[in-house]
């Protein structure tokens, strides 16, 4: 394993440190070959004069150095320990990596914006903006570094040339929006009419003056035509099963941003709307049954892990109870179905696609995409989304708001009964004595309404019998 030394200043920068070490460790291409060394990888007793780092630094491959406006602590000769770790992975030659935080030296200590000095005519200097950017940098960086010594066979989909594109492949267009939606929602730091090349330096999104793939799609002119299987199909069903006729399909090409919003509006124009009452809201809004944000965040997820390589597209189908969408694909071997509803790392399949997209917003923070479409569905009163594997395809279902006034009236569904319905709606789950006490109404009776609710498909039963039986939403009516 090639080993890495990540040094900062210790109190400025000890979240990045976690996160890059975090990110090396879980990504599945850095994992195989590389393995971290950071400040609280020492044991507390341990932590003993600079001469522990510094032998750190001597049993190190690579030296990665994160600077920030600190410059740390001095000792006797004025150096902080910072400084005396590059100095020596200078003399050790180790192969240094240098991110700067911000795109200038403003605020920045006097020794630190030297240090950054000294190390620009050593080593190139790449800069960044937050801990998103950073990891980022740092996975260009790596893989560049396994390329140049003959590690890896291949590169990675996204960072690799695109056969046959060159700049004026590139929308300058798309570039200029870009840099406008950026700058303006994580203060990108590059400006209005920065050149096309430098905006995709900067992005490691060019293989010496080639356009890699991420490239072509995130801003080509014509993408399909190099990457013809990048699109998403949408299409439309009047039931709950494929069946033809299709009533609707489109394709949709161009680049990932106008895909993602093609599909979405898609999606929307088949879904149901509801204006609220003037009492409602001061402002007469559209509702949408299915949340939108929690549609664009699954769509925009299937663009940045799908497996470009395979000749699928990604797929987004309507049904009458629900919207699939399916990208081609595999999650990555740490990561389970169950796993994206708890807290878990970002592992991108395409990082060099996923940072453009967070970088216009149109992801949020990495590793939060599945707890936020739950959030998003759970918010209105919806069943919780479906992540599965089917084959080689990874598939999240969005639950369509099916109980509506017009089916409740035709099940019969009683005054008394929507108590209930709107406290699962609400909570998640209703158990009898929650039923009876906000009805009014004894517990036999309330035990009748929920059973009647079960029957009729409305509520799933969970549990036995005793305390620990609740009910949920049924996630579907039944036909």
């Amino acid at each position: 394993m090639i080993g890495i030394f990540i040094s900062s200043v210790q109190k400025e920068f000890s979240d990045e440190r976690r996160e890059v070490r975090e990110f090396i460790h879980n990504d599945p291409l850095l994992k195989q070959f590389f393995h971290t060394f950071i400040f609280e990888d020492l044991p507390a007793a341990d932590h003993r004069p600079d001469e522990v780092y510094l032998d750190e630094v001597n049993r190190c491959t690579i030296y990665l150095g994160i600077y920030g406006t600190h410059y740390g602590p001095e000792d006797a000769e004025g150096l902080s320990p910072t400084e005396k770790e590059f100095n020596r992975a200078t003399e050790q030659c180790k192969h240094r990596l240098i991110f700067v935080q911000g795109s200038d030296d403003a605020g920045r200590h006097d020794k630190m914006s030297a240090l950054i000095r000294k190390a620009a005519g050593q080593v190139i200097r790449r800069r960044f903006t937050d801990i998103s950017d950073l990891k980022t940098q740092v996975y260009a960086a790596l893989v560049q570094y396994l390329s140049e010594n003959g590690l890896l066979r291949h590169k990675p989909f996204d960072e690799a040339i695109c056969n046959g594109a060159s700049i004026d492949d590139i929308s300058p267009e798309k570039i200029a929006w870009f840099l406008s939606v950026s700058k303006k929602e994580r203060k990108f730091p590059l400006r209005a009419g920065t050149p096309v090349e430098v905006v995709l330096s900067h992005l490691n999104l060019l293989d010496g003056s080639q356009p890699t793939h991420a490239a072509v799609l995130l801003f080509g002119k014509n993408s399909h035509h190099f990457l013809p299987s990048a699109e998403i199909k949408c299409l439309s069903f009047r039931g709950t099963k494929i069946e033809k006729p299709i009533p609707s399909y489109q394709i949709y090409t161009g680049t990932l941003f106008d895909q993602v919003d093609d599909a979405a509006d898609f999606v929307l124009s088949k879904l149901d709307r509801r204006v609220p009452a003037r009492d409602e809201t001061p402002v007469s809004d559209t509702d949408y049954e299915i949340p939108v944000p929690a549609i664009h965040e699954a769509i925009v997820n299937a663009v940045v892990h799908r497996d470009y390589t395979s000749k699928a597209a990604v797929q987004v189908m309507v049904f009458t109870d629900r919207v699939e969408v399916w990208n081609p694909g595999a999650l990555p071997s740490d990561l389970t179905p169950d796993s994206l509803k708890a807290e878990h790392p970002s592992i991108p399949h395409n990082p060099l696609i996923a940072h453009p997209l967070y970088l216009t917003h149109y992801i949020e923070k990495a590793g939060t995409g599945t707890l936020d479409i739950i959030t998003y569905c759970k918010e209105a009163g919806l069943p919780e989304p479906g992540f599965e594997q089917r084959g080689g395809q990874f598939v999240v279902t969005l639950w369509r708001d099916w109980l509506t006034d017009a089916i409740m009236k035709e099940l019969g569904i009683s005054a008394r009964q929507k108590i209930a319905i709107e406290i699962v709606r609400d909570t998640g789950r209703v158990n009898s004595t929650e039923y009876s006490t906000l009805a009014k109404i004894s517990r036999q009776t309330a035990f009748r309404d929920l059973n009647d609710l079960v029957h009729k498909g409305i509520l799933e039963k969970q549990g036995i019998t005793g305390k620990g039986t609740f009910y949920t939403l049924s996630k579907r009516l039944r036909k």
